[in-house]
């Protein structure tokens, strides 16, 4: 189990975390060990360009949507660099990051879960 597992199972259970992911798949909009925090969502309501933590074939990841697909209930998610990672089901999306160091996403109106 990864890290990315752990915030993941918290964030499931309804708690928004924030940490310091590593890596960087997802320059410039996050740079490695920035602080980010990360709430539960409404899947349903995600849109191409939101950040989500999702697990996609086994892996979890903090990457962007690419794509979405509402009638199979379903996202697509890649990283900034043009790497697709897959489809994955709403019932895997774990959550939306809703600040990169202190920094407010856009577009969050209506997609947070409420506790």
């Amino acid at each position: 189990m990864g890290a990315l597992d752990a915030v993941a199972a918290r964030v499931a259970a309804g708690v928004t975390v924030s940490f310091r992911p590593t890596g960087s798949s997802m320059v410039p909009l996050i740079r490695s060990r920035q602080l980010v925090t990360v709430a539960p969502v409404d899947p349903s309501a995600i849109d191409v360009g939101d950040i989500v933590l999702a697990r996609v074939a086994g892996s979890v990841y903090l990457h962007l949507v690419s794509a979405v697909d509402n009638h199979r209930s379903r996202i697509q998610i890649s990283n900034n660099r043009g790497r697709i990672n897959g489809w994955t089901n709403h019932a895997r999306v774990y959550g939306i990051c809703t600040t990169v160091d202190g920094v407010s996403r856009p577009r969050l109106a209506g997609k947070l879960r409420p506790s």
